[in-house]
């Protein structure tokens, strides 16, 4: 018959088992501590390399976007707050709030022609009008990350990508699998047809004509009714291209 284990010998196993804890939690205590002080030190780079490139980061977008990622990697945000040492280093906080206001503006004069939904390209477009300034001093990514700061407003701010393209919503409008396809296919020419969603999609026609008038609803299409074959076109001036729409005209 085998003795059990008397009480100096479970009070031993308890005393290695405290001992391995304070061990593991001295390991892991002076881990975090050199995590702690290496992030510390990338931050302090950060902040030199941000004072050496100053210039380069406010005047080029694709420099400014690779900035923004290595923030990232060591948990920096340089737009959190307008205020402290970033904003006095480079003061792209101001930058990308003014930025913001006038993507505000610019969304809220289009929305009666594109149900609030509008191109990230011609965003971008016509925000480098209206601060007259090149096409290439302006990115994509500056305009995405004024946009992620605009949420804290909750009326629908956000980029969503259908297809090929990006597009910016202002507005709380929810899009369906079927709006999503319809505007996707609208890409290629900028409008749709009723028949062409049947072939395309192997849609009733039912079904294509309640996904239309949903858009259209939400203004987010307008109709072309004058063309010789009578057939309704559908324009989506949020995909639509210049050279597509010019096409308005055309009977």
């Amino acid at each position: 018959m085998r003795r059990r284990p008397g009480i100096a010998g479970l009070q031993s196993a308890a005393a290695a088992r405290d001992q391995y804890r304070l061990v593991g939690e001295h390991v892991a205590k002076v881990r975090t501590d050199l995590m702690k002080e290496q992030l510390a030190t990338f931050r302090s780079q950060l902040e030199d390399f941000a004072r050496k490139h100053k210039s380069d980061i406010k005047k080029n977008p694709i420099f400014r976007a690779q900035f923004h990622e290595m923030c990232a990697k060591v948990g920096v945000d340089p737009l959190a707050s307008n205020k402290g040492v970033w904003a006095e280093l480079l003061g792209i906080g101001d930058f990308y709030y003014e930025l913001g206001v006038q993507i505000v503006e610019i969304c809220i004069a289009t929305r009666s022609e594109n149900g609030g939904l509008i191109n990230l390209e011609e965003l971008c477009t016509r925000l480098c009008k209206r601060r007259r300034c090149l096409r290439e001093s302006l990115s994509e990514d500056d305009c995405f990350r004024a946009i992620s700061k605009l949420k804290v407003l909750g009326s629908g701010f956000e980029v969503i990508a259908i297809g090929r393209k990006k597009l910016v919503r202002s507005v709380p409008t929810e899009l369906n699998r079927d709006h999503n396809e319809i505007l996707e296919l609208a890409q290629a020419q900028g409008y749709v047809t009723v028949d062409q969603l049947e072939q395309t999609l192997s849609w009733t026609s039912g079904r294509a004509t309640d996904a239309l008038q949903a858009l259209l609803k939400e203004g987010l299409a307008m109709i072309d009714d004058g063309h010789r074959d009578r057939r309704l076109r559908y324009w989506f001036p949020c995909v639509a291209s210049i050279s597509t729409t010019s096409g308005l005209e055309d009977v």
